[in-house]
């Protein structure tokens, strides 16, 4: 099983190294001091467990879960007994173990990540721990230090406003310190369109087109001279 260890302090992280390496299940195969590091990574990369620290600055371990649109099983590490009942709400959380961990403690954890895996693949055969599609449908945006992870197929609208962007989706608007620029070159072309220097739509939502603007939802969106004949091309005219 490949699996990822987050975790503040570099004391923590070598010693569950060091247990992970006397069990041949195990691959190690990236360690993180915070979990902005770790999702970064897991937009790229699949793994199959995380070992999971709590108590992080910034964004704790379960701020970090909740960014986990099709979480891999996690084993809670922590030195707090506190949390095991919160910890325990979500199912794909294996086990919680305090601080120190011991050996035989640490192997009993991972046997029971084996038997969840064995019982998900009864389930489901086609199913991995974690999407492999789901880097590339979502879209994370830092918003008070905070990553918040977007679906990508329910934005429909991107406005430009001076420093930041408002990101518009089907259930939640987004201001964000960014440019229309960067957040387009993240943007599948298939289904995204600069039609304004100011404007970035959804093609797929448009409801109406009339003369120089279109419509989605309840805004009414500015199209350029230069940008109308890429859209024209775009569109399923019939």
């Amino acid at each position: 099983m490949n699996c990822i260890i987050i975790d503040d302090e570099s004391t923590a992280r070598v010693i569950i190294e060091k247990l992970c390496e006397n069990v041949a299940e195990i691959n190690v195969v990236g360690q993180f001091s915070n979990a902005m590091q770790a999702i970064k990574y897991l937009n790229e990369n699949t793994v199959d467990l995380i070992f999971l620290d709590i108590h992080m600055p910034d964004f704790s371990g379960f701020d970090f879960i909740k960014t986990l649109k099709h979480p891999p099983h996690i084993v809670v590490t922590t030195s707090d007994k506190e949390y095991a009942l919160d910890a325990f709400e979500y199912d794909f959380i294996v086990d919680y173990l305090v601080k120190p961990i011991t050996l035989d403690r640490f192997k009993k954890a991972v046997s029971k990540v084996e038997k969840a895996s064995k019982k998900v693949a009864l389930i489901n055969p086609s199913k991995t721990s974690f999407d492999e599609k789901s880097a590339e449908d979502v879209l994370y945006v830092n918003i008070d230090r905070r990553l918040i992870k977007i679906d990508i197929s329910g934005i429909y609208l991107i406005e430009s406003k001076g420093d930041y962007i408002n990101v518009k989706t089907e259930g939640k608007n987004y201001v964000v310190h960014s440019t229309l620029k960067k957040i387009e070159s993240k943007l599948p072309t298939d289904l995204f369109l600069k039609i304004h220097r100011s404007f970035i739509i959804n093609i797929k939502k448009i409801i109406d087109i009339e003369d120089n603007s279109v419509l989605i939802k309840k805004d009414v969106i500015p199209v350029s001279r230069s940008n109308r004949p890429e859209l024209m091309k775009r569109l399923n005219l019939l």
